[in-house]
């Protein structure tokens, strides 16, 4: 049978509880493509970046992104303005499909999104199956044929399976899942655990090299697994952090001790069982499903965009029309009529947080995973969800266990907007619970005397741990940092707030737990024996981990932006003089031969350094927008790059030179701007991580 739960972990408090945001899909926490919020449930907003030849393009667009679009801090931002009341309606099939054709039309017509479906249900019988816009050409979206890609949704069916194998005594969710695997992956901080692949809290670092691809021969679910494994970098259930990787290993489990193929089993036991006439995780599609697949977009007004392969299949593979989705929440709920997916201990343990405070210490005060859902309550109302995004398909599902009922939400592209997609599934889901099940907005918020202190210590700058921290990739992680400032009424302003581009005020509830003024978004807040916080919780699986001055992205994009400029200004002024010198007959005197070596050396180091950063713009870029960049491009730029940095050394002792020589003043400081210069370059190369030996993407 299925354990209870794990040791120290409680029954979820809804009134202490928020929705998570559904998943967004613009890949950074602000308009520039920074991180990979959900690569699944990634945040996307359109295709490959435009790439500039013109290397002065390149190197503003990375400056620009350090400076002012992640970077600089927000503007202090209003209050929000005050939570006006939201008419509540009867729970009917002819309210809740008018009220859909009242919402979702417009939402479409406003944002460029070529086509949506929602499907509610209720014990067991169907409210409204609802398809909007377009599926392709000439083709309406039809909510019980059309095809869409769920993307994350996908880990829901994948932790029903382990579950179902715990529920028979096959596996146990407390032990050290390497005994079922037949691959190495190092644990140096600890044994990881089916439970911790559940919740997200296996410590592991990001990786998305591989996740999408738009053609078929990738490799097996084994094979992606085995090959170039992400780091653990934290112990296991200690930091939420959201991860792919941790769901292909879950899924992998499957096959082990099922002995079959996990697309096999799943289609078996899990959506078959469920009546999902249409789903399935194949790829490529069987051709009757692929008759009926939605096109995928950026807008309506962009081309439709190539099918999408998604590894590892079970983070999500999955592909389902509407009204399937609906029949899986009615078979997961036990609903009458449906074959229950698990027998009522698993079906409880899941609706459970699967960590506590034993592990997860004060942010087990605020919304914690479930196993493969989200505590995403509201109003007072228990409620489960994930949310999933591929590049182009964007999709929420919720379900609420105490009233039976299920609601699900997909679109077939991203829009025009950032942040479009999440807007339309927060307008679903928020505005079904606050319309049909209003009730309390959650705790109160209670500030005191000690507020402002405490907040004042919380303000800095945060990266998410999910992050890469052993690769170059540690760059993208500058480019989505998380701001917080104390406000001198106790409040804090978190720019970008979390899973969101736009800020949020968040408000004291008492000591470690924060409630978004206006809102229901809970942050919470870890500190260590001294006082000083050590992590921010949020919306269950992410956690943001303070950094320190040396990886402040504003003080970073200043040193790059001088140094740039001072570099590429030292190698325009060189040919310039020589111009100069020719067209008005000046002479100068020659400099010593090794004088004259060391300033060649210098100059070729500035150049290489300028072509690194040029070309790691385009990789960062492309990796970005899910595209692959040869390793041997990528360690050709890390030898540019060691080219610049020992151009430090050379810098310098052409400073002394000069010193010695007692030059004038203007070639002392020339000399040492320009050490000065590639100093400040190698410094964001070794912080951002540009160095280091792993090519791992």
């Amino acid at each position: 049978m299925v354990p209870d739960r794990a040791a120290g972990a409680e029954e979820p408090s809804p009134s202490e509880v928020v929705g998570r945001s559904a998943d967004l899909r613009p890949m950074c926490r602000g308009p520039v493509p920074a991180r990979l919020d959900d690569m699944i449930t990634a945040r996307r907003t359109g295709g490959p970046p435009r790439r500039s030849a013109a290397t002065v393009a390149l190197l503003v667009l990375l400056v620009s992104a350090l400076v002012g679009g992640c970077a600089a801090p927000a503007a202090p931002a209003p209050d929000p303005a005050p939570r006006t009341a939201v008419p509540t309606a009867p729970l009917t099939a002819a309210d809740v499909g008018a009220w859909l054709d009242g919402l979702v039309p417009a939402a479409l017509d406003r944002s460029g999104i070529a086509g949506a479906a929602v499907t509610v249900v209720r014990d067991g019988h169907v409210l409204a199956a609802r398809g909007y816009g377009s599926a392709g050409p000439g083709t309406p979206v039809d909510p019980g044929r059309t095809l869409f890609r769920v993307g994350s949704v996908s880990k829901v069916a994948t932790a029903v399976a382990v579950l179902q194998l715990a529920d028979r005594g096959l596996v146990d969710l407390d032990a050290d899942v390497r005994r079922h695997l037949d691959i190495d992956v190092p644990m140096p901080r600890g044994p990881v655990t089916l439970r911790n692949l559940l919740s997200h809290t296996a410590g592991f670092e990001e990786q998305i090299r591989g996740l999408i691809r738009t053609g078929p021969g990738g490799p097996s679910l084994r094979e992606f697994l085995a090959t170039d494994p992400p780091e653990q970098v934290s112990t296991p259930g200690t930091v939420p952090s959201y991860s792919n990787y941790g769901y292909g290993l879950a899924g992998h489990v499957v096959e082990r001790v099922t002995g079959e193929p996990f697309e096999r089993y799943v289609q078996r036991e899990v959506l078959d069982r469920a009546g999902m006439t249409t789903a399935t995780f194949d790829q490529p599609l069987p051709a009757a499903a692929a008759a009926t697949m939605s096109d995928g977009h950026t807008s309506v007004d962009a081309p439709p965009m190539p099918f999408e392969f998604v590894s590892p299949a079970p983070a999500g593979s999955l592909s389902a029309s509407a009204a399937d989705m609906g029949r899986f929440a009615s078979a997961l709920l036990g609903a009458p009529g449906s074959t229950p997916l698990l027998s009522p201990a698993a079906w409880a343990l899941m609706q459970r947080p699967a960590l506590g405070p034993d592990t997860l210490g004060a942010l087990a005060d605020g919304p914690r995973m479930a196993l493969g859902l989200f505590d995403e309550s509201r109003n007072g109302h228990l409620v489960l969800g994930h949310g999933g995004d591929t590049q182009w398909f964007h999709s929420h599902l919720q379900l609420y266990p105490a009233e039976r009922i299920g609601v699900f939400v997909t679109t077939n592209s991203s829009g025009r907007g950032g942040a479009d997609t999440l807007d339309l599934r927060r307008a679903v889901t928020e505005g079904f619970t606050d319309r049909y099940l209003p009730g309390p907005a959650g705790p109160a918020p209670a500030p005191d005397a000690g507020t402002p202190a405490r907040a004042a210590a919380i303000a800095g700058t945060y990266e998410s741990a999910r992050r890469s921290e052993s690769t170059f990739m540690g760059a993208m992680n500058l480019l989505a940092q998380m701001r917080v400032a104390a406000r001198p009424d106790g409040t804090l302003l978190v720019s970008p707030a979390p899973n969101d581009v736009r800020p949020a005020a968040y408000a004291e509830v008492r000591p470690g737990l924060w409630r978004e003024v206006g809102g229901q978004r809970l942050l919470t807040v870890r500190t260590d024996a001294d006082g000083r916080v050590t992590a921010l919780g949020h919306d269950a699986a992410f956690t943001e981990l303070p950094v320190g001055p040396l990886r402040d992205a504003t003080l970073l994009g200043t040193v790059l932006a001088g140094s740039v400029a001072v570099l590429l200004g030292a190698l325009v002024a060189r040919p310039a003089g020589a111009l100069w010198r020719r067209r008005y007959g000046v002479v100068v005197a020659t400099r010593p031969r090794a004088d004259r070596v060391a300033h060649g050396l210098t100059r070729a180091a500035a150049l290489a350094a300028l072509v690194a950063l040029t070309g790691w713009v385009v990789s960062v870029l492309t990796i970005a927008s899910l595209g692959e960049v040869p390793l041997p491009v990528l360690r050709g730029l890390q030898v540019l790059q060691w080219i610049g940095v020992l151009g430090v050394p050379v810098a310098a002792a052409g400073v002394v030179t000069a010193l010695r020589a007692r030059a004038g003043a203007w070639s002392v400081t020339g000399r040492v701007v320009l050490l000065l210069a590639l100093a400040g370059i190698a410094v964001v190369a070794v912080v951002a991580g540009l160095l280091l030996p792993s090519l791992t993407y």
